[in-house]
């Protein structure tokens, strides 16, 4: 329902730009559809591995592996798994409902979802490229010490 909220809000303010100015609200149609399409061939092979991930492991492992029993080390295996990990935010989070629903616990979908936002390993040497080596490792612990506060409220709150 909410979706749809959003979508006719949406709507109603593309309607609203149009009025105000043609040109300018079809050049950014046009630079989202191009940015989109760039994305594409990235974004669908994520898509098509989680789904099929999530479509053939066996709920029952998830429950072990990252359950809300498996504790500390569910929690760390997810924290491990999420910072080496890069899938975008669209995706990690529907994927953090979806691993929810096959019983994974929240303390342990939250370590998975926050270093998945926060941490970057994989990216790391192109993020070093742009910035330092220095300048990266401090960003990436930050984001690790975050995503471990992060957790700890979390775990907090549900016991």
């Amino acid at each position: 329902m909410s979706s749809i909220i959003l979508y006719i809000i949406s709507l109603f303010l593309l309607f609203l730009s149009f009025i105000k100015d043609k040109n300018k609200t079809k050049k950014a149609l046009n630079i989202s559809l191009e940015s989109f399409l760039n994305l594409l061939p990235t974004i669908l092979p994520m898509i098509m591995f989680v789904s099929i991930f999530l479509s053939i492991i066996d709920p029952n492992i998830i429950t072990k592996l990252i359950g809300t029993k498996s504790g500390l080390k569910g929690v760390l295996l997810s924290i491990v798994i999420g910072s080496i990990s890069y899938i975008p935010n669209f995706i990690s989070l529907p994927l953090g409902a979806s691993l929810l629903q096959r019983g994974a616990g929240y303390p342990q979908v939250a370590g998975l979802i926050s270093t998945l936002m926060g941490i970057g390993i994989v990216t790391f040497p192109l993020e070093s490229k742009y910035f330092d080596n220095k300048f990266s490792i401090i960003r990436n612990l930050i984001g690790l010490i975050s995503c471990i506060v992060f957790v700890i409220i979390v775990w907090w709150f549900l016991i």
